[in-house]
């Protein structure tokens, strides 16, 4: 079994193994004519169900077939231009080879006696991202595994800089169309169940600035402690973005924390036209970044970030077999000072790749080209009688309904909807998602593919008509 160590001896080995499993997803790629084949659970799952792990086939070539039938064929491919459902972005290939890199050396980036290079590769990317936010100097951060890490980092240092010992009276407020990951963070975080308050948001689904002063005014006359205030910068449903140098003010004014949920919005760091979109940024005390969303990388690829580099104290815990206390004294960088992680996959060296290649203008490029695609997705939607579209877009969401001529039950509508959204995801045609907008269900759209033109929105929502209208029809006739 030795043979199967990569090390000096099997290089060779190595080199045909990953080749052949390049060259079948290459095919695949190649081959693919549509976002997924429409395989259902209970068509798969006997398959897989019926593989004996206790019995290997010993042979690589035996194994990728069996890969093609478990796991390549009826695969979601997020490269397809009919991909717009979630926050899914078609990776470059830099990243991929940083990923084939980085999985082969198998760096640990807790300690540099693990990583060496990795570990400063990583806090020059850190420094990287900051200096485009604009942190300033004392800014710092790591890696993560995503937003939702990122975040409840975020809140773990909000949560000690607040500095009381009842637990009780903290207070997060966020709005209505914040990240969940906002309310999760509090449960983990020891807070109740009270703890975040939930602002209301305006026509365009950003966060009223006023609502935020009221409820802030009312928690300081209560007693009670403002911990943190989360603007996001992209929501997940409808990719808007709270008015930053607003909330900002507010926040000096209160003397708390604030958080931006940038982890879709981030790449507008990168743009070339719309920087501006989330000037107030800078203001933050921590900032959450996906790069795995909107910069093109491969999952996973996120950070936390935070002005002040002293506050990633509240996540260090030093052991002595690992890094103890010492090991700061003679400057020896260990990023698990930082990290609520100890192992954690050398991620960086993907954007580090990526950069090298491409630059930041490249990135940015692509990013702009994604939001251009959602004004003219918009355009269509706005002038097409058959739907209802909630709000322009700010990054690349659009979120929208198909509104029958003849049908006004709005239950009925909802469940014309969700059909449609599931007959479409059963053919395999194209794939959207889904979401509840004043308790109605809508359909979305998340554009991250450059190669998406209008013509595929256009096709799309064609079909999700089409399958609107049967349901109604099939309806109308069971009924009659």
């Amino acid at each position: 079994m030795r043979s199967h160590l990569l090390n000096d001896t099997t290089a060779e080995a190595y080199r045909r193994s990953v080749t052949e499993g390049v060259e079948r997803v290459a095919a695949k790629l190649a081959a693919t004519d549509r976002p997924f084949t429409g395989v259902t659970v209970d068509a798969l799952a006997p398959r897989i169900d019926g593989i004996d792990l206790d019995q290997p086939l010993h042979d690589t070539t035996a194994v990728l077939d069996e890969l093609e039938e478990v796991y390549l064929r009826d695969a979601i491919y997020f490269h397809h231009p009919r991909y717009l459902a979630h926050l899914n972005c078609p990776v470059v290939i830099p990243a991929v080879l940083g990923e084939a890199v980085l999985s082969a050396v198998n760096s640990s980036l807790d300690t540099w006696d693990q990583s060496a290079g990795g570990t400063l590769i990583e806090r020059k990317l850190i420094d990287w991202t900051t200096a485009r936010i604009g942190l300033g100097e004392n800014a710092d951060g790591v890696f993560t595994s995503g937003g939702t890490q990122s975040n409840l980092q975020a809140l773990l240092l909000a949560r000690e800089e607040a500095k009381t010992e009842d637990l009780a009276k903290l207070r997060i407020f966020a709005s209505e169309v914040s990240h969940f990951s906002v309310k999760k963070s509090a449960k983990l975080l020891g807070l109740g169940q009270d703890a975040v308050v939930s602002i209301p948001v305006d026509h365009d689904k950003r966060m009223q600035t006023v609502a935020l002063a009221r409820e802030l005014e009312r928690c300081a006359q209560d007693g009670l402690v403002p911990m943190a205030v989360v603007a996001t910068a992209g929501t997940t449903d409808f990719g808007s973005i709270d008015p930053l140098p607003e909330i900002a003010e507010l926040v000096a004014q209160y003397g708390t924390w604030m958080h931006v949920d940038a982890a879709y919005g981030c790449g507008l760091l990168a743009s070339l036209k719309h920087r501006d979109r989330i000037a107030g940024i800078e203001r933050a005390d921590s900032v959450t970044v996906d790069y795995h969303k909107s910069f093109f990388q491969p999952v996973s690829s996120s950070a936390v970030l935070v002005r002040d580099a002293a506050t990633l104290r509240h996540a260090t815990y030093h052991a002595e077999y690992l890094n103890p206390r010492r090991m700061v004294q003679e400057r020896i960088p260990n990023q698990v000072d930082k990290s609520l992680q100890t192992t954690r996959r050398f991620d960086a060296l993907k954007l580090w790749m990526t950069l090298r290649t491409m630059g930041a203008d490249g990135i940015g490029q692509l990013f702009d080209e994604v939001c251009a695609l959602a004004r003219e997705g918009w355009k269509l939607l706005a002038a097409d009688p058959r739907f209802d579209v909630v709000v322009e877009p700010s990054l690349s969401t659009l979120v929208f309904r198909y509104i029958p001529a003849n049908v006004t039950d709005p239950a009925e509508i909802d469940r014309a909807n969700l059909y449609a959204r599931k007959a479409l995801f059963a053919s395999g045609d194209a794939i959207v998602a889904g979401t509840k907008v004043g308790g109605r269900h809508y359909l979305k759209f998340t554009l991250l593919n450059p190669e998406t033109q209008a013509s595929d929105i256009a096709a799309v929502l064609d079909l999700i008509a089409g399958h609107a209208e049967q349901y109604l029809g099939e309806s109308l006739d069971r009924a009659s």
